[in-house]
């Protein structure tokens, strides 16, 4: 003969075992909210970091395609015109166009920065003109291209440009006149 278990009994256990699995059920929603801030804080660096590279590669493509100096010609002046082309320091300052040392310079320059893409991040194309006063022609050209931003979060965004421009730019374009004996 089997014994049977009164029903108020199995009653009370299922309450207890709705009431244990409702707990459970709690905890592991407790322990998923972190696991999905986690996993969604990397998902969101993963995008920005994807999306730095990208631009990034977009930037080497356009440096290979027409970034650079463009050396025309290598503009020969006298003693007197070499020193008014110098400043305080003693290297070559070419003066900007427009400027008051640009009257009767030999060379100026002139720099226009224009914008691919202007929201986050940035994309810029650079171009600094050494044109002679004389005849407008043109000298030499510096065409560089970089990225600004893009970052998650930042005190100061995070660039790239390429390719590098010679520190002394100015002054592979202007030569000394020897006096000839």
């Amino acid at each position: 003969m089997t014994s049977r278990i009164p029903f108020s009994r199995c009653r009370k256990a299922a309450y207890f075992a709705r009431q244990w699995m409702r707990g459970a059920s709690s905890f592991w929603t407790l322990m998923l909210i972190p696991v999905a801030l986690l996993v969604s804080l990397a998902v969101t660096f993963v995008f920005f970091e994807g999306r730095k590279a990208y631009w990034d590669y977009r930037v080497r493509e356009m440096c290979e395609k027409d970034g650079g100096v463009q050396i025309n010609e290598i503009v020969e002046v006298n003693a007197g015109a070499y020193e008014l082309l110098k400043n305080h320091f003693g290297q070559i300052d070419i003066p900007k166009a427009g400027d008051s040392r640009s009257i009767g310079s030999i060379v100026v320059y002139s720099y226009k920065d224009s914008f691919i893409r202007d929201i986050d991040p940035e994309i810029r194309r650079s171009e600094l003109t050494v044109v002679k006063t004389s005849n407008g022609a043109v000298v030499a050209t510096s065409t560089t291209y970089s990225r600004v931003g893009g970052d998650l979060l930042a005190l100061h965004p995070s660039h790239f440009s390429c390719p590098n421009t010679p520190s002394d730019f100015f002054a592979s374009l202007i030569h000394l006149k020897e006096l000839k004996k």
